[in-house]
């Protein structure tokens, strides 16, 4: 049976001399492997072979779960998709294959999530406009917020998770300084949320956060103000949690900030 999508390519690797084996994630359907045979050869019906972020309308013929799809059409929409400056700066790059590569370990073939595919396509085209590395970094962040929520596993940011009582969240990032030592509040992975100072003896694995960094993470509109070493805080932090969650470090994690 044919099946007709959106989809972003998230991997590609090549097979033979003149054939690729791809991931997809695409809007409908989810994630998917198939094949694209002929896509090297100089006349390839798909116009050349696939890059990662190829960004389109596709057909494929789906198989049983276990084996791959073969893909039958492509339809580039690159054009109006902003994707043309991602290579322009390396940063930039190394972010959108560290948020291909999480978005490609953290779901399942054939489970759809149509909301993080439209996430996924809006990061990928906010990070193609001129953009500095603090905002990259932003966009970053709350694409990986975006992920664990749409895949179930959201950390809890609100409330301490132990005893549930709330983060007293600021409507402006505080200055660190002038509340050193009075603001303790602490993330632990184990149990995936805050957690504050009366409960933290409790959980070995937990991290410290600044009040700048708990307070972004509370109220995430304050990230697009946050100063950049409140952001590189909190993608250490991201990056931490994300590896505990996998078992193992991204890849990519190490081209992030010298992880």
């Amino acid at each position: 049976m044919l099946t007709k999508d959106t989809a972003i390519c998230i991997r590609a690797i090549d097979y033979s001399e003149t054939s690729q084996i791809l991931t997809f994630f695409t809007r409908d359907t989810g994630k998917i492997g198939a094949i694209a045979k002929g896509s090297k050869r100089p006349k390839s019906s798909f116009g050349g072979p696939f890059e990662i972020f190829s960004y389109g309308k596709i057909v494929f013929a789906e198989s049983d779960k276990d084996k791959l799809s073969t893909l039958t059409e492509f339809e580039s929409a690159l054009a109006g998709a902003g994707f043309s400056k991602l290579s322009a700066n390396l940063f930039t790059l190394n972010c959108c294959l560290f948020g291909a590569e999480l978005l490609n370990k953290l779901t399942h073939d054939y489970d759809p999530h149509p909301q993080l595919f439209d996430d996924f396509l809006q990061f990928l085209q906010n990070a193609g406009e001129d953009t500095n590395n603090s905002n990259m970094l932003t966009l970053l962040i709350l694409f990986q917020l975006s992920l664990l929520k749409e895949t179930g596993l959201q950390p809890v940011l609100s409330h301490c998770v132990n005893c549930k009582s709330r983060y007293a969240s600021r409507d402006t990032e505080p200055v660190l300084s002038a509340v050193e030592g009075t603001h303790e509040v602490y993330f632990s992975s184990s149990v995936n949320g805050l957690i504050c100072r009366d409960c933290e003896a409790a959980f070995p694995d937990k991290i410290r956060l600044s009040p700048n960094a708990a307070n972004c993470l509370s109220n995430l509109k304050l990230l697009t103000d946050a100063q950049e070493k409140t952001l590189k805080e909190i993608e250490k932090l991201l990056t931490h949690h994300l590896t505990e969650i996998l078992g193992h470090k991204p890849k990519m994690a190490k081209y992030i900030l010298n992880l």
